[in-house]
């Protein structure tokens, strides 16, 4: 076994070699007018799946991409291996109801006040199995799942519709929001989509919109007193839902709309303790709602008193859902996402437009892009940048190295900035060059390459062998230019397979 020492000399120099592979790569040959089979299968195994896993790039060329194309836009058609499924079912966590995790949270809560060290022990090691956990589910089916755009489309839309996993009671919804408001429904309708978060706790609590409240209204359902605290309007939520969730920053909305929107969903609320008791996850209370007529995005809307109230809301996301502006936003994301940093206008508005025919059917959408010629282009291959997890999840899935604990993964994540339900902004985490290509993250990506490459990275309980970089390089095949494979060729054994994880083509997708 080698000493830390030489280990950390064999890191060093991989991390130079490395950077110097980058720069090699960037004044790389273009490739052909045309993919070939087996080029079409790496590109597509990069952006529709998280790169591809020994043997994929064979059994996709031997397919077509078309069909290939075609099995991951219907994934229930796909089983999970019984392994994973078996991995999946043993996690405690993400199979239990919002309602579940929430009791424990909240006892947890009550037993720290006492001030008692071992509740607060044992409320912080709770916190983190359900953290694990979550993470774990998310990523063994990223990395072994056979359904891959799907989770793809998991990671798409979870940064679209963002929630940080490290605000107050979102620790303990995140994994039901992802199970319950993101997963059923990354390939469907998008106004279901929109519902189903707008619904959920998780959101609901993340962007305050659980007490957001008509003005002038009390926590004791009076108007506002001396005594009596006032909740008053909030528009944190309607405002991210017009600027990031459907109309974009550019969609042709006022001030006067977000607050107006804000006015409609008035009464959008969770209760504590019915989505303990029974699971109940999205309660509308018609005393907070405004019943007001409001004027927004040009339309009257008459108010409405009552249990009725929640159809002003219901309406506005319907609205929102099938307005223009979405259907450009939501494709511009898409596109830039599977395409290009800069996505070309024309396909943008082809997509665009079977989002406003299909009602705003995801697939539909999808297949219009994975068919289009920007979508092939060979000036499209190796076009994007890998995020922070794009990179972690395909350096393992090219590894095929079991991982049994998923710990130095999200460690590295972190890294590299983007922990795993990590964005405190609605934002999400951004999927261009120009937010992860820097000098600091090259050395944190290649010093993970190494580790990964030395069999060094604790991803189950015994050693690991280091990875066979024959291997490696053949899972990766043309995803790997000739110019790197001289570079990897012409260095000693004990640095190739760290030098191909770590090259400038394997960082790009």
């Amino acid at each position: 076994m080698r000493n830390y020492s030489s280990l950390l000399r064999l890191s060093r120099s991989c991390i130079a070699a490395g950077v110097i592979l980058f720069a090699l790569g960037a004044h790389a040959a273009p490739l052909a007018p045309t993919l070939t089979p087996e080029q079409q299968a790496v590109h597509v195994l990069n952006r529709v799946a998280f790169g591809p896993k020994p043997g994929d790039i064979e059994r996709v060329s031997k397919m077509g991409v078309q069909n290939y194309l075609d099995e991951q836009l219907r994934p229930e058609t796909l089983a999970y291996p019984p392994q994973l499924s078996e991995r999946l079912a043993g996690l405690a966590a993400p199979n239990r109801t919002a309602g579940e995790v929430v009791g424990e949270y909240v006892e947890l809560q009550k037993q720290v006040r006492d001030e008692d060290e071992g509740a607060r022990q044992r409320r912080r090691a709770a916190l983190m199995a359900i953290a694990r956990q979550t993470a774990e589910a998310r990523l063994a089916r990223a990395i072994d799942s056979p359904r891959q755009l799907e989770e793809v489309m998991v990671d798409f839309w979870y940064n679209h519709f963002n929630v940080f996993s490290g605000k107050g009671i979102d620790r303990a919804l995140v994994a039901s929001y992802e199970r319950d408001a993101i997963r059923p429904n990354v390939l469907g309708n998008f106004g279901v989509l929109l519902k189903a978060t707008a619904h959920h706790p998780a959101m609901l609590y993340y962007l305050d919109n659980h007490l957001s409240s008509a003005d002038g209204y009390s926590a004791g359902g009076k108007k506002a007193g001396a005594k009596a605290r006032a909740t008053g309007l909030n528009e944190n939520y309607a405002r991210e839902l017009m600027e990031l969730h459907t109309l974009g920053v550019d969609g042709g909305y006022s001030q006067q709309d977000v607050t107006e929107l804000a006015r409609m969903l008035t009464g959008w609320t969770y209760d504590q303790r019915a989505l303990i008791r029974n699971n109940q996850t999205f309660r509308f209370d018609a005393a907070r709602h405004d019943s007001g007529a409001k004027h927004w995005l040009g339309r009257e809307v008459a108010g409405i008193a009552g249990a009725g109230g929640v159809a002003e809301g219901d309406m506005a996301l319907e609205v929102l859902a099938n307005h223009p502006a979405t259907a450009h936003h939501i494709s511009y994301e898409l596109a830039q996402y599977f395409v290009h940093d800069a996505p070309n206008q024309a396909l943008v508005e082809r997509m665009a437009r079977v989002y406003l025919a299909s009602n705003g059917d995801i697939r539909s959408v999808l297949r219009v892009l994975f068919a289009s010629s920007q979508f092939l282009a060979p000036d499209a291959a190796g076009a994007k940048f890998k995020t922070p997890y794009q990179y972690v999840v395909s350096a393992a899935r090219a590894a095929a190295t079991p991982v049994v604990d998923v710990a130095p993964l999200l460690a590295t994540m972190a890294q590299l900035g983007m922990p795993l339900y990590g964005c405190q902004t609605p934002d999400g985490y951004k999927n261009t060059e120009q937010a992860w290509l820097n000098p600091g993250a090259l050395t944190r990506r290649i010093s993970f390459a190494t580790a990964l490459a030395a069999g060094k990275l604790p991803l189950a309980a015994g050693p690991a062998p280091a990875l066979d970089a024959a291997r490696l390089e053949a899972t990766l095949g043309p995803a790997i230019s000739p110019r790197t494979r001289d570079a990897v060729a012409a260095s000693a054994e004990p640095l190739r397979a760290a030098m191909l994880l770590g090259s400038p083509d394997f960082m790009q997708r």
